[in-house]
C-alpha cells in the first residue's frame, strides 16, 4: 500500500512539472513577477545606539586612546584614580567655560565677560557627565564594580572640589540638598477611607 502512494505522490509531482513547464508567455511573466515579490527573510541591523550610548563609546574611545598615549603607557588593569584625574586635568585644555581667578576683577560675576584674560575650562556639569559615562562603560567591559577608577573618593573629591570653585567665580551658591525624614510621625488627625 505505501508503494501506491509513494507512485501516485510521483505521479502528481511529475503532472505539475509538465504543467509549468508548458506555461503560456502571459502566464511565465505572471510567475516570474510572483516570484520576485516572493518572502525573503528580513535583514536584521544593529538598533541604532542612543545618543547617550555613542557619547559613551566615543569617550571610553578617548580615554582609551589617552592611556595608550601616556607615558609609560598604561594598561586599563593598573589605571588607578589617579590616572583618572589626570585624564580630567588633560581635557581643561579643551574647555569652553571662562572659570575667574581669584585675582581678577570679575571674580563673582554670574556673566563672564569675553575681555577677561582668564583661562577656558570644562564645565563642572560636563566633567561630572564624562565621568558617569565612564563609569559605566568600565562596568560594561568587564571591569569590577569594586575596582572602577572613575568612582574612587579622589575623583568624587576633585569634582566637587570643580563644582565649588567653578560655582565661586561665577558668584553662585551650591547648597546641599536636605534629606527628607525617613519616619514621619503619624498624624494627629484621624483619616478615614472612602470606598
Amino acid at each position: 500500500m505505501s508503494a501506491a502512494i509513494a507512485a501516485a505522490a510521483a505521479g502528481a509531482l511529475s503532472s505539475q512539472c509538465n504543467y509549468i513547464g508548458t506555461t503560456s508567455a502571459p502566464d511565465a511573466a505572471r510567475s516570474h513577477l510572483h516570484q520576485s515579490f516572493m518572502y525573503q527573510p528580513p535583514v536584521f541591523l544593529p538598533p541604532a545606539l542612543s545618543r547617550y550610548e555613542s557619547q559613551k563609546r566615543r569617550d571610553w574611545s578617548a580615554f582609551l586612546q589617552y592611556l595608550r598615549d601616556h607615558k609609560p603607557p598604561l594598561v586599563l588593569s593598573r589605571c588607578s584614580g589617579a590616572h583618572v584625574l589626570e585624564f580630567l586635568r588633560h581635557l581643561d585644555q579643551f574647555g569652553k567655560t571662562k572659570v575667574h581667578a581669584e585675582g581678577c576683577p570679575l571674580f563673582g560675576c554670574p556673566q563672564p565677560s569675553p575681555a577677561c584674560p582668564c583661562p577656558l575650562r570644562q564645565a563642572w556639569g560636563s566633567l561630572d557627565a564624562l565621568v558617569g559615562r565612564l563609569r559605566a562603560a568600565f562596568e560594561e567591559t568587564g571591569g569590577d564594580p569594586e575596582t572602577n577608577p572613575f568612582g574612587t573618593r579622589a575623583v568624587r573629591l576633585y569634582l566637587r572640589e570643580v563644582r565649588d570653585a567653578q560655582a565661586k567665580a561665577r558668584g553662585i551658591v551650591y547648597e546641599k540638598k536636605k534629606r527628607r525624614k525617613q519616619y514621619e510621625e503619624p498624624r494627629s488627625e484621624a483619616i478615614t477611607f472612602r470606598h
